[in-house]
């Protein structure tokens, strides 16, 4: 059966996402690296890297940083100096050696895709990929809020695609079902993004069994504090062993 991922990240998921730009990741990479020196050094990946925004301005501070997703489209997408520095893969199954890596970046919530089992064998994998004192910076939702202030329906429009959301909590996971018209050829296609949500203490249980303690946590892309009404939860681990 194929997963709602593996079909989803494509032109139109890059048009109706387009207004996740360069800026914010600039803002978002820039206190990263404040906060985790360790990504402007060694070999560092950025996981799930979709087009690069992320990885092309981190490779100006680190030539060693590269770039891993599954979206043959989005990957297609880079620019072409992101080219020889990007690999195409299944996050469950990377392909680097156990404690080569300085830093580990997800960023715009590629954690939780899959079911707790798999999660929990990924935050696993993460922390073995690290060498002692490498980073994690792990971009995820504020799941609290998110429950608190959950908007059911939702229609917006992005160039030429118009989508319209359905948005509900079932059981431990956020469910979002689209219809996407193309307003320039009327095409219609059903799409569905599933995200599970972990409460941040659930995050760093599972960061701790993976050999992780947190440094920092923040709320937003500028470096803000956490609070219950952040719109994110950026956690910052360091390799404790």
């Amino acid at each position: 059966m194929t997963e709602w991922f593996e079909t989803w990240f494509d032109e139109d998921y890059a048009r109706l996402y387009a207004h996740r730009d360069a800026e914010e990741a600039r803002v978002a990479l820039g206190r990263a690296m404040r906060v985790a020196p360790e990504l402007t050094r060694g070999p560092v990946l950025d996981l799930a890297c979709g087009a690069g925004r992320h990885l092309e301005i981190l490779r100006r501070a680190n030539p060693l940083a590269f770039g891993m997703d599954l979206s043959r489209t989005l990957l297609q997408m880079a620019p072409g100096g992101l080219r020889p520095w990007l690999l195409r893969g299944d996050m469950r199954q990377i392909p680097v050696k156990d404690g080569t890596l300085h830093g580990i970046c997800l960023w715009f919530t590629p954690f939780g895709y899959f079911s707790d089992d798999q999660n929990r064998a990924l935050m696993m994998r993460l922390g073995a990929l690290l060498r002692p004192q490498g980073v994690l910076v792990m971009d995820y939702l504020n799941a609290d809020l998110v429950a608190r202030t959950l908007v059911p329906e939702e229609t917006v429009e992005r160039g030429i695609i118009r989508a319209q959301s359905r948005r509900s909590l079932e059981g431990d996971r956020l469910v979002k079902r689209m219809v996407l018209t193309r307003r320039d050829t009327g095409e219609v296609r059903d799409v569905l993004e599933s995200v599970r949500l972990y409460h941040p203490t659930d995050l760093q249980e599972m960061a701790v069994r993976a050999g992780l303690r947190l440094r920092r946590v923040m709320g937003t892309y500028a470096g803000e504090a956490f609070t219950d009404d952040s719109p994110r939860w950026i956690g910052v681990f360091e390799k404790a062993w």
